[in-house]
């Protein structure tokens, strides 16, 4: 049964049923995934996975229900399971099935040439990026993964309130961790990234990327353990940024979970911090039209000039603080339930080059990767102390690789810390991005 039959049938049963405002939402994700291990296929995914989701209000309560079938058989069990369901939601603030904004972003976010690309030309990709890698450095003994993944997604909202939603996505990635030997020293090497656009996966560079990663961790010498300046890659920011960035999710201030409840319109960060929520990016990940709710999403300043301008909202949070929703709720699958999230959520760069943040540091540390960061971050109180991958810097240059190091800060702190911001802007295989950040001090513990 197609969704526009399944739709209609489902309403009017609801209807019989006692349920008024009601809401269907479909999502079908077809997935592909390859990994490679010297010359030969090591894995092989494809899976398609569909379904939906019903809710709607009965007696002034908001059920739920999901089913992965669009049958007859699944019509009255949606309805059922969402009148039973409803029952139990103990809500002070009820959900609302959403009647549409006024207005919509005409944007694209599928690629009908990303779409054209043949199994056996994604596996090729791969086989040439791993001869690049062998013959690039004798010391590369082998990879610890090396995977290429591509998705196309469709989902629809429909309501019994005239709104009727649909939107296509899809992406390719390439995550690879290259594995070198010198003497009694094993260091590793990874490239991660995600796009719409095939041609920009070049093999030769590729390879270069995650070679030199691994080679530039070898002959590592120990460093002193002080207060430094640090220079995060814009990889390394990116991903300390992803780890926190729920603390800007209105739900969260809430619920007592993020340090920024009623601090809107409060400087939070350096004043050269913006911090940016845009869901228009072509090769965004979790770009979009519409949330979850079928609200228009929009381009919005986070943090502006330092002060934060606004937590991320779903219709739910927004009717308890009393403003508009912000366009960002979301659910993970049809299964999920609502919940806040960021699109894509970015630092602005500046025009500043990476070289000219290395310059201006006359003693410092340059971070490259962290590791622990859901063990070692705590997003309430802002807490870190991570595993680290870097390199001492003097006098303007990039010195020698530094032995296993621990940052240590706090995360509300370092925001207020950023001295620096590059033009780097990175997202690798990530919805949250930054440039390389240069912030003026945190705890360096060397092995």
């Amino acid at each position: 049964m197609n969704i526009q039959a399944f739709q209609q049938k489902l309403f009017e049963i609801g209807e019989q049923n006692g349920f008024t405002d009601m809401e269907l939402y479909f999502e079908r994700k077809e997935k592909f995934k390859c990994g490679l291990f010297k010359g030969e296929i090591d894995s092989y995914e494809t899976s398609e996975i569909a379904g939906a989701s019903f809710r709607g209000l009965f007696n002034g309560k908001m059920g739920y229900a999901f089913t992965e079938n669009l049958d007859e058989a699944s019509l009255l069990y949606l309805v059922e399971n969402a009148k039973e369901n409803a029952q139990f939601i103990e809500e002070e603030i009820q959900e609302e099935i959403f009647e549409g904004s006024k207005k919509y972003h005409e944007g694209s976010y599928y690629s009908t040439e990303l779409a054209k690309v043949t199994v056996p030309k994604k596996i090729e990709l791969l086989k040439e990026i791993e001869k690049h890698i062998y013959a690039y450095d004798e010391r590369v003994t082998g990879t610890n993964y090396f995977i290429l993944d591509s998705a196309e997604s469709t989902r629809s909202i429909i309501n019994n309130k005239g709104l009727s939603l649909d939107e296509r996505q899809n992406y390719i990635g390439i995550f690879i961790s290259v594995v070198v030997k010198q003497g009694d020293e094993t260091k590793t090497g990874a490239y991660a990234k995600a796009t719409k656009d095939f041609s920009t996966f070049v093999p030769e560079k590729i390879a270069k990327h995650a070679v030199e990663e691994a080679l530039s961790k070898l002959n590592a010498q120990t460093a002193e353990s002080k207060h430094y300046p640090v220079l995060l890659r814009n990889d390394a920011a990116g991903d300390l940024f992803q780890t926190f960035s729920e603390i800007f999710s209105a739900e969260n201030a809430q619920k007592g979970r993020s340090l920024l409840k009623g601090k809107e319109g409060e400087t939070i960060a350096a004043s050269a911090l913006q911090l940016i929520d845009n869901p228009f990016l072509e090769d965004g990940l979790l770009s979009r039209s519409f949330d979850s709710e079928g609200v228009a999403t929009m381009k919005k300043a986070i943090v502006k000039d330092g002060k934060l301008v606004t937590l991320l909202h779903n219709r739910k949070t927004a009717g308890i603080a009393g403003v508009e929703s912000t366009g960002n709720a979301y659910k993970g699958s049809y299964k999920g339930s609502l919940t806040v999230s960021p699109t894509n959520l970015y630092v602005e760069p500046s025009n500043k080059s990476f070289e000219e943040l290395i310059a201006s540091v006359d003693e410092g540390i340059l971070i490259t990767d962290l590791a622990g960061l859901h063990s070692g971050a705590d997003t309430v109180s802002g807490d870190f102390s991570l595993a680290a991958n870097g390199f001492l810097v003097k006098d303007g240059r990039i010195q020698n690789t530094v032995k296993q190091m621990t940052i240590a800060g706090n995360f509300f702190e370092l925001l207020k810390n950023i001295e620096a911001i590059g033009s780097d802007l990175e997202f690798s295989m990530s919805n949250v991005g930054s440039p390389s950040l240069l912030i003026r001090e945190l705890a360096v513990t060397v092995e």
